[in-house]
Formats: C-alpha cells, sequence, structure tokens
C-alpha cells in the first residue's frame, strides 16, 4: 500500500472535506478523491460516506483513521531513529576492559560518553586483554582498554595513558613503613604475578624490569584480576608489580610503594576494529582523544 494513500485519508478524514484537504495537501480535488476511491477498493471497505453536503467517516473508517495515524507515527519514528543512528547518537556499544584500567582515564571517558549520549546504551565486560583482542576480531566487542598491543590482528591502537610499575607489599612487611622500595629489597620476596599465557607482554616487561636489576622473581602465585592479586598481598601470600592505576584499590592490609629504579612506562591501549566504520565508534574515540588531552 502506497503510504501517500495513508496520508490523503488521514487529512480528508480530519477535515471531512474534500476541497479543503486538497488545499492542504496543494493538490486538486480530482486526484484526492480518485486516491481515496482506490483506498477503499483495495481495502474492500468504504471509509467515507460523501454526500454533496458533507462527509463523515464510516465506522470501519474511523477504526482505519486510527490505524493509519498509528503507521504514520511509527514509520516517522523509524526514520528519526536510523537516521540517529546514522548520525552515532543512539546505538550500543560493547566495550572490554582489564581490571587495572578501572582506576584509569576509562573511567573518565565512560563518565563523559554517557553524558554526551545517553541514548547509546553502554556494555561493560571485564576481559584480559587477549581475551580483548580475540573479542575485536569476532566482533564481540566494540572498543577496548587492553595493557598491550598486536599489530597482526585488524585491530586499531592508540596509546590514552602511561603509567609506571610499583610495588604491592602485606602492611606488615619490614619494608612496608618507607616512602619508596628498591626492586632489589625484594630479590628474596614470593612474588604473585599476572599469568604468562594471559598477557606474556605485561608479564615479560615485569620481569625484564627486575632481571634488568639483579633481580629473578620467585614466583609462587599467579593471579588474572589485578583486585585478587592485591587480595593476595594482604593475605601474605607474597609481594607484587603492578600498574600504578591498581593503587585504586585500596584495601586494609597493603601499601603501594614507588619503585626507586625509574621504573618502565606501562601503557594503557584503545583498541578498535580497523575494518568497522560505525559513526558510534568514531564518537567515542573522540571522547577518548579529549579526556587523554585534558
Amino acid at each position: 500500500m502506497d503510504i501517500r494513500k495513508l496520508r490523503y485519508f488521514i487529512t480528508v478524514a480530519e477535515e471531512l472535506h474534500f476541497h479543503r484537504a486538497a488545499e492542504k495537501l496543494n493538490m486538486t480535488q480530482p486526484p484526492l478523491s480518485q486516491q481515496i476511491q482506490n483506498l477503499e477498493e483495495e481495502l474492500g471497505v468504504k471509509l467515507l460516506e460523501r454526500t454533496k453536503k458533507m462527509v463523515r467517516l464510516t465506522p470501519a473508517g474511523a477504526v482505519f483513521l486510527e490505524q493509519a495515524r498509528l503507521i504514520i507515527a511509527q514509520l516517522e519514528r523509524s526514520i528519526q531513529l536510523t537516521q540517529k543512528a546514522d548520525q552515532g547518537i543512539i546505538g550500543h556499544l560493547t566495550v572490554g576492559f582489564v581490571d587495572s584500567a578501572s582506576g584509569s582515564i576509562m573511567v573518565e571517558v565512560l563518565r563523559k560518553f554517557r553524558a554526551a549520549y545517553p541514548k547509546i546504551e553502554l556494555t561493560l565486560r571485564e576481559m584480559t586483554s587477549s581475551e580483548q583482542l580475540l573479542a575485536l576480531e569476532d566482533g564481540q566487542i566494540h572498543i577496548g582498554f587492553l595493557r598491550y598491543q598486536d599489530h597482526t590482528r585488524s585491530v586499531s591502537f592508540r596509546v590514552c595513558q602511561s603509567e609506571t610499575l610499583i610495588a604491592v607489599l602485606p602492611d606488615h612487611h619490614p619494608l612496608a613503613s618507607q616512602t619508596q622500595v628498591s626492586i632489589t629489597e625484594l630479590k628474596d620476596e614470593d612474588f604473585i604475578l599476572f599469568p604468562r599465557h594471559l598477557g606474556s607482554p605485561f608479564h615479560r616487561l615485569v620481569l625484564d624490569y627486575c632481571r634488568e636489576h639483579g633481580v629473578d622473581p620467585r614466583i609462587t602465585q599467579e593471579a588474572i584480576q589485578m583486585y585478587t592479586i592485591v587480595n593476595l598481598v594482604a593475605a601474605g601470600m607474597g609481594i607484587s608489580i603492578v600498574p600504578s592505576s591498581v593503587d585504586v584499590f585500596q584495601r586494609k592490609g597493603v601499601v603501594f610503594l614507588p619503585l626507586t629504579e625509574n621504573p618502565p612506562s606501562v601503557p594503557l591501549y584503545t583498541a578498535w576494529r580497523t575494518d568497522v566504520n560505525q559513526e558510534v565508534i568514531l564518537r567515542f574515540m573522540k571522547i577518548v582523544d579529549d579526556v587523554v588531552e585534558m
């Protein structure tokens, strides 16, 4: 059914006068009358009773008027939503993140994005860096906040924050009262580290830093989540070396200490698919850039 016929019928039904309706539609009366007649023939139902003195709706016409208005309203809403989706004003975005990013600029990015685009549904998924890379390729997430890049994949990377390594010790540790600690002072400690197989670049960064200063860490525990690592340190299971943003997990039983030997930079990357040019992703990355530049 031609949508124009619905608009013609609604106008005639509201005016109950063919001449006025034709003027409102910027057309002449005969074509309008013909369109209404064609509509009635198509439906097999008489919609209007017409005499020389009056036009009125039949009971079927009254029902059809209500439904026609709903159809036109839904069509207009669909057009508006489609245009807004194309402009990146509405839609859905799934964001992956490593748990240590929760103490980073990611929080400010999410806050600003939510304020700027309240109609875009955000889904957050805590994942390791390697899990995010796979999820980006599979289309399970749109944006990732992760600790290393892999240029063998169809993913773009951008450094959004650089941190340093810090030590986390139990608060009853003999070195806990210091304002900073040397990595060499930790050479005989039990280490709790992120597993190599789930984040080899970060794992290697920590080991290389330790070995550069003559320390070969004795790794006795591994944990995937940084918050779990902090909890294990609080339980006295060992010490750890973590990104500086992890100190957001302040809790009773641990202390975070800067390292004296010029610890290396620990980048946090934002990643997204290079072959997906969604407007909503571009808008998110614009927020990331704005926050980085603050």
